[in-house]
């Protein structure tokens, strides 16, 4: 697994330094003709790696020289064809959001999460369906998110949803903030339920829509469902795979 290699970095100076050092140790293919893609910085730079090279059918393999790096291995300049060769390939599927506003439609992908979010300090109002089935009227809130399981650790876990595990095939659904119901928590669901989220009194309460970095305010109404035809491959270090950090997170206090 370790043949042509290209490096891409985050702006930090760290990152641009350890770009320098990896390519004149190991060299740079180029994006073009890359077996394998290094990624160097944290998850933020992760997911603009993962969204730059979706459909290419390139491996990712990232080093963490960010702030979190959930999604990236330990960084070292040493040994890497090596740990490339021992590395455990992880393949995930994206969401695909299509949302609804004044100004017409926008269609994006998510590998962490889709969240909605009010845009004042009104509260937002949002009506939940699941495969054209409505299962909440009315949902008062800041907003709600859709996570995928490798996005379940993110903004997920810190609205306090459910964590995924990669081979579950769910998706969590989690409010944030919830004021009515107030009780309500969210749900978990089953990974190919197609999700639609109108937006009521849009005009008073108005709310925007994220896709990972991509936002689209004003809407009226998001489509959300997992899209299998996307399929992109993370690599990990023998030992620390996504699956064993999602497992290890929940008995993390």
């Amino acid at each position: 697994m370790s043949g042509k290699l290209h490096f891409v970095a985050s702006s930090v100076p760290e990152a641009q330094a350890a770009l320098t050092t990896l390519r004149d140790r190991y060299g740079d293919t180029g994006p073009e003709g890359a077996d394998i893609v290094v990624a160097l910085g944290g998850d933020g730079f992760m997911l603009e790696t993962l969204h730059s090279f979706v459909g290419r059918g390139v491996p990712i393999y990232g080093m963490n020289l960010g702030s979190v790096g959930f999604l990236m291995n330990e960084f070292s300049a040493d040994n890497l064809p090596e740990r490339l060769s021992a590395a455990v390939a992880t393949r995930i599927h994206p969401l695909r959001m299509i949302a609804e506003s004044a100004r017409g439609g926008s269609k994006a992908i998510a590998f962490n999460e889709v969240s909605l979010l009010r845009q004042t300090h009104q509260a937002a109002k949002i009506r939940i369906k699941l495969d054209s089935k409505t299962r909440l009227e009315e949902l008062i809130a800041d907003g709600i998110l859709v996570s995928t399981p490798a996005g379940s650790t993110a903004y997920n876990l810190s609205s306090h949803g459910p964590i995924l595990p990669l081979e579950a095939k769910l998706l969590a659904l989690t409010p944030l903030s919830p004021f009515r119901p107030r009780r309500w928590r969210g749900a978990v669901l089953p990974h190919n339920v197609q999700i639609t989220l109108e937006i009521l009194e849009a005009d008073k309460r108005p709310v925007s829509a994220v896709a990972d970095n991509h936002e689209v305010r004003d809407v009226t109404k998001v489509e959300i469902g997992e899209d299998r035809t996307i399929v992109t491959t993370m690599l990990f270090d023998a030992g620390h795979s996504l699956d064993e950090r999602i497992l290890a997170e929940q008995f993390y206090f």
